[in-house]
């Protein structure tokens, strides 16, 4: 069976506007990504939204939450921003149960050219094939129990709570 991928946005699919400055959301680099790194695996991707996670509600959180309770597939992959990543992971684990879901997502926007996006991907594609069901975080090639997760602001890195 494919692993899902589920796109919501976040730094992974955000674009620079030469003109004004401002990062923007155009269409996801998921399919591109998944030809440069040579990805084998069957994949299924949906974009469910493209939105900064600081823009996130909870009617977007329960949407994410319904389609993995409504996809097929045992094993997902979401992309997501970093900044509220921990709080849509630990939402998941409450209520999706029988699945393996891995959060990821990228510090510099992919269009940049030097993003930690690719290896991020990566890692969390081989995470949702071999870690049993839960939910995870899984960045900078570590994963974590969703609900033992945070990103430290002063480091720009994950890390356990405790």
């Amino acid at each position: 069976m494919a692993v899902r991928i589920f796109i919501t946005g976040g730094t992974f699919d955000k674009e620079y506007n030469e003109l004004t400055g401002q990062l923007f959301f155009k269409d996801t680099h998921m399919h591109d990504l998944l030809e440069l790194g040579r990805c084998k695996v069957p994949v299924e991707t949906r974009t469910l939204m493209m939105i900064d996670s600081l823009e996130m509600t909870d009617e977007d959180r329960e949407l994410i939450v319904h389609q993995c309770l409504s996809c097929e597939e045992t094993q997902i992959v979401i992309t997501h921003g970093t900044d509220t990543m921990a709080q849509t992971a630990a939402l998941l684990a409450e209520k999706v149960k029988g699945k393996t879901i891995v959060l990821t997502g990228a510090m510099i926007p992919i269009k940049f050219g030097s993003s930690d996006g690719l290896f991020n991907l990566g890692s969390a594609l081989a995470f949702a094939q071999t870690l049993p069901h839960g939910t995870y975080v899984a960045m900078n090639g570590k994963w974590f129990h969703a609900t033992n997760v945070r990103k430290n602001k002063q480091t720009g890195q994950f890390e356990e709570l405790s």
